[in-house]
């Protein structure tokens, strides 16, 4: 298996990944105070929204990818 083909599954699964979940979830850690025995530490989930075009190129590309004929060498 080549890189191209290798590269045309990984950007194929990136972009039906990317139509289907429409974005992807973080956890972020923001601040931390110690007040001697207690001690605090925030943590916020950040969400962020890839738009449709961007599965639809990913996919795209992978699949054109794998499309391409292999050269003989």
């Amino acid at each position: 298996m080549t890189t191209t083909k290798i590269l045309g599954i990984v950007l194929l699964i990136c972009g039906v990944l990317s139509l289907v979940y429409g974005g992807f979830t973080y956890t972020k850690s923001s601040s931390e105070v110690d007040l001697g025995v207690v001690s605090f530490e925030i943590e916020e989930k950040e969400h962020v929204n890839l738009p449709i075009w961007v599965g639809v190129i990913l996919a795209a590309a992978g699949g054109g990818l794998l499309l391409v004929p292999q050269s003989k060498s």
